[in-house]
């Protein structure tokens, strides 16, 4: 259901993302750089904090925690558009095997990471 305090979760999740991830962003992407390190970084570890928040969600349900983390956070801190950007950009340059290597490497460790994650939050409950 659409409410004030859903959208006022949403939107400050979503913000608290968006600056996690251009921090990252910041600290870690270099001028002319071969391979996205910063946006390769974002996705695993918004995938194993999603992964961690959906076991933790499972069982202890709270509709607006899971929209502020969940929805909200994860949702601005990853970053899969810059993700394709990236990727058609290699596509332009004629960089298959790094757009090989960076799809994989993506793929992989990101639904790895989901996987550690849930883990992780089983463990933890």
């Amino acid at each position: 259901m659409i409410t004030f305090s859903n959208l006022l979760v949403l939107f400050i999740g979503g913000g608290f993302g968006t600056i996690c991830r251009w921090l990252i962003h910041i600290w870690l992407s270099r001028p002319g750089e071969l391979f996205p390190v910063a946006t390769l970084i974002a996705n695993v570890i918004s995938s194993l904090l999603i992964g961690f928040l959906i076991a933790y969600f499972l069982r202890h349900n709270n509709d607006l925690l899971r929209l502020l983390f969940i929805t909200g956070y994860c949702g601005g801190f990853s970053t899969f558009s810059t993700f394709s950007m990236e990727n058609y950009q290699l596509m332009v340059d004629g960089r298959w095997m790094m757009l090989a290597i960076y799809i994989s490497l993506s793929v992989l460790l990101c639904v790895f990471s989901v996987m550690a994650g849930m883990r992780l939050g089983d463990a933890l409950s």
